[in-house]
């Protein structure tokens, strides 16, 4: 028997009584009858079994028809196949009979023909100038039209162009120009047109591939294409992108309504037209949002309206303030509220095709959604929707508020699969929310407890005038260790301090009040600026030691820190400074020159080992001294210099100094850029009149006593300071005593007429007194204890030649020092 792939057509004529009249070889190599076996014989002689009804009777006259049939083969076989028949004329249009073609069933031909025209993708084959030369049954259905209608018709001819103002849901465009362009290359090509067929609400992605067909010189004479529906795989794929840039812009921000602002945006829009975002008061302030007992008490429900975000809105616009929201106990959001699930509501019932998108292999049927889902509801259209989710927002077990998703431009309902996308952006959300929530909390803390540590009013005292600023790190960033601080010290002189804590958060803002004291604590010991910072690096090093873990999983804190500390002396106007890893200060003359600070800052604090150095620098009144940490004048936009450059810009030794202050803190980097506290101390100096200050040599001999309990009087009386008189003539008496006896020369005496009246003893011995208490009999022991008494605070400083004992009391019309 011949191949199966190589059987021949056999062709058999038929007279009107149903005998054979004509028999091809054809024949005689299908069925292995010759032409004299069947020749005069009745047709169905050559059928299996009982012949068809009607047959060939059945296939009419005036249409081609085919059918399939079993046949007999000589060998007494049997073989199926397709019968086509036409019906025989004769001359006077007399009906002779008619022509059977009859083919194996198995092949080629037949079996192609079957396949394509059944297959269930769009099938389709076009000449150069696009006419419709074959489609099967699946690509007539997706246009709407029967082979018999566009055979040898353009395409435009049958799918002219649509206008895109009253049709815009049409764009087929691309699918025949690369149609053209294919049969103009001969190069095969492939595309996705994505469309929304006439009268459809729901829009088709469609996968096609194109190619030339051939002739045998190589002569592309035809394009034949095939399409499916690749809706579901690619919807699919948009939600995933979706996804994946929600996960990458949602919570940029450690801020909860910018975070709400960052959903909103990366939902519109390709998924939705609307989208708004509701959270809890508590929410927005850093605290625990309400339980689930608490909202069941109240009657209606408020939130604040954090986020609102539409299609028509620019994405780079900026958000107003919250607005209240109050919910309705029986409305949509407080029930998700109330039962924790997802709510979806259509305007209308979805049409045929939407299939709820569910997808292959995925149920349809809305029995299996949670409950609820999906409510028709045509009260949305009335609001201008075509659907609306709901979706409470919920993380780590804490309900933050309640997400809703609309649509309204778009006229394709709200489907299961995005529902699911719904649930997945507000579960990414709520939990960068409560991130950001927690964070607030903590930052809120941290900075209550930075500024209660901060002076919360600078002293009095008349050797600077001074005027101060602190300013929080930006949103994104935690509260830092910034610090600084005004002293007033012995002789009239002030401590300016500033300094900055390794890390950020409640660690470094409790270290930064551990630190703030201890500077109070040594600079009360009248300590040089640079013997304080040593003490001070010690006390850091302390520090790092008791937070050392004992436990391999336990983790502490950063530790070390900056400082600055400088002394200014308004008798001499000179400047003391000392640096441990800290910026120098920026100083400016009255006539606006900066005078230059050659000083060599130190370690900073925490190092140990390495010495700190103290630079003096002498000062015309009224220089305008400014003391900084590096989050004024360093960002991720701009490095240290150029900021130091821009503060040298702005300051202005005549400004005021809240004005100036004001001006620097305009200046300075915007809050989004800035990762780190930011504080500053501005003091412009005064020098003291030479005339409040009275000296005197002592000699060493208690002689010398009365006469120089008798100058200080006469000078005290020409400072118009006679009530004090008494006081200051007891205190030079015993302290210039104490000098002479338990002391060593030189020593001198100095008078201050300041805010307060300041009696100093200054000689070359380092011994430094103490108060005792007299016994009954005793004959000395009470001179300092009398002068502690009498004044308002006394105490000893140590210079490089020695010490100096000091008392001040108040006078008339001031404060005490």
């Amino acid at each position: 028997m011949a191949d199966r792939q190589d059987a021949p057509t056999a062709v058999v004529v038929v007279d009107p009584d149903g005998q054979v009249s004509g028999w091809s070889e054809g024949g005689c190599r299908l069925l292995g009858w010759t032409a004299e076996d069947t020749v005069g014989r009745p047709v169905t002689d050559l059928l299996v079994g009982p012949a068809p009804t009607g047959f060939p009777e059945h296939h009419g006259t005036d249409a081609d028809a085919s059918g399939l049939i079993t046949l007999r083969h000589r060998d007494g076989t049997s073989v199926d196949a397709v019968v086509t028949a036409q019906p025989l004329f004769g001359s006077h249009g007399h009906l002779q009979g008619k022509i059977l073609t009859v083919q194996r069933w198995d092949s080629r031909p037949v079996i192609a023909d079957r396949a394509f025209e059944q297959c269930p993708f769009a099938l389709g084959v076009y000449d150069p100038d696009l006419r419709f030369l074959w489609i099967n049954a699946s690509s007539g259905r997706v246009i709407a039209h029967t082979e018999e209608q566009v055979l040898g018709k353009k395409y435009r001819e049958v799918l002219p162009v649509f206008d895109r103002t009253l049709f815009p849901e049409r764009d087929d465009e691309p699918y025949t120009e690369q149609l053209s362009e294919v049969a103009r290359t001969g190069e095969p090509a492939r595309l996705i047109t994505v469309f929304r067929p006439l009268g459809s609400n729901y829009a088709n992605a469609w996968a096609t591939s194109m190619w030339p067909v051939r002739d045998a010189e190589g002569r592309v004479r035809a394009v034949a294409n095939w399409g499916f529906d690749m809706s579901a795989e690619y919807w699919a794929r948009q939600r995933l992108l979706i996804l994946n840039e929600a996960g990458r812009d949602i919570g940029r921000t450690l801020d909860v309504i910018g975070t709400a602002q960052d959903l909103a945006r990366a939902s519109v829009p390709g998924f939705t037209d609307l989208v708004t975002v509701d959270l809890f008061d508590e929410v927005l302030c850093g605290e625990e949002p309400p339980s689930a007992s608490t909202l069941a008490g109240r009657e209606t429900i408020t939130l604040s309206r954090a986020a609102r975000h539409s299609a028509g809105q620019d994405a780079d616009g900026h958000a107003g303030p919250p607005t209240p929201v109050t919910l309705a106990p029986d409305s949509v959001a407080a029930r998700c509220i109330a039962t924790g699930s997802p709510l979806v509501e259509l305007a209308e019932e979805p049409g045929p095709g939407s299939e709820w998108a569910f997808g292959p292999g995925l149920a349809a049927d809305p029995a299996h959604w949670p409950p609820g889902n999906p409510v028709i509801d045509a009260s949305l259209a009335v609001d201008g929707l075509t659907g609306r989710i709901t979706v409470p927002l919920r993380a780590r077990g804490a309900l933050l508020g309640v997400v809703a998703f609309c649509r309204s431009d778009r006229p394709e309902a709200f489907t299961a699969d995005d529902l699911i996308l719904a649930e997945e952006l507000t579960a990414k959300a709520a939990v960068a929310i409560d991130n950001a929530r927690r964070y607030s909390r903590e930052r809120s803390t941290a900075l209550t407890l930075q500024r209660s540590l901060l002076p919360q009013g600078l002293p009095k005292q008349e050797a600077v005038e001074v005027a101060s600023r602190y300013l929080p790190a930006g949103t994104g960033a935690e509260v830092g260790g910034d610090w600084f601080d005004v002293i007033p010290l012995s002789g009239a002189r002030v401590a300016l301090i500033v300094g900055d804590v390794v890390g950020h958060g409640l660690h470094a803002s409790a270290s930064m009040g551990r630190l703030r004291t201890a500077v109070r604590t040594l600079a009360d010991v009248d300590l040089p600026p640079d013997e304080l910072l040593t003490y001070l690096d010690d006390l850091v090093l302390h520090l790092a030691s008791d937070l050392q873990s004992t436990s391999h999983t336990q983790t502490t804190g950063e530790t070390g820190a900056t400082c600055l500390y400088t002394v200014y002396d308004p008798v001499t106007r000179r400047l003391t400074l000392a640096s441990a890893g800290h910026p120098l200060p920026l100083i400016l003359c009255p006539d606006g020159s900066t005078a230059p600070v050659s000083a060599q800052p130190g370690p900073p604090l925490g190092i140990g080992g390495l010495p700190f150095e103290a630079t003096e620098i002498e000062l015309p009144e009224g220089s305008l001294i400014a003391l900084y940490t590096d989050g004024l004048v360093e960002s991720r936009a701009l490095d240290i210099d150029q900021g130091i450059a821009e503060l040298l810009r702005v300051l202005d030794p005549r400004a005021c100094l809240e004005s100036l202050c004001d001006t620097v803190m305009d200046a300075a980097t915007p809050a989004e850029l800035r990762t780190d506290d930011a504080a500053l101390l501005i003091a412009r100096t005064r020098a003291l009149d030479p005339q409040h200050v009275a000296d005197w040599d002592v000699e060493p001999d208690f002689a010398q006593v009365p006469h120089l309990r008798k100058v200080a009087v006469e000078q005290v009386e020409a400072w118009g300071l006679e009530e004090a008189a008494f006081v200051t003539e007891l205190v030079v008496s015993e302290l210039v005593t104490n000098a002479i006896r338990y002391g060593e020369p030189p020593i001198r005496l100095r008078l201050i007429r300041d805010s307060a009246l300041i009696c100093e003893v200054s000689d070359s011995s380092n011994t430094a007194p103490h108060l005792r208490r007299a016994r009954a009999l005793d004959e000395g022991g009470r001179g300092l204890l009398l002068v502690a008494q009498l004044t308002q605070g006394w105490g000893t400083r140590h210079t490089t030649h020695g010490k100096t004992i000091w008392c001040a009391q108040s006078v008339p019309g001031t404060e005490s020092a």
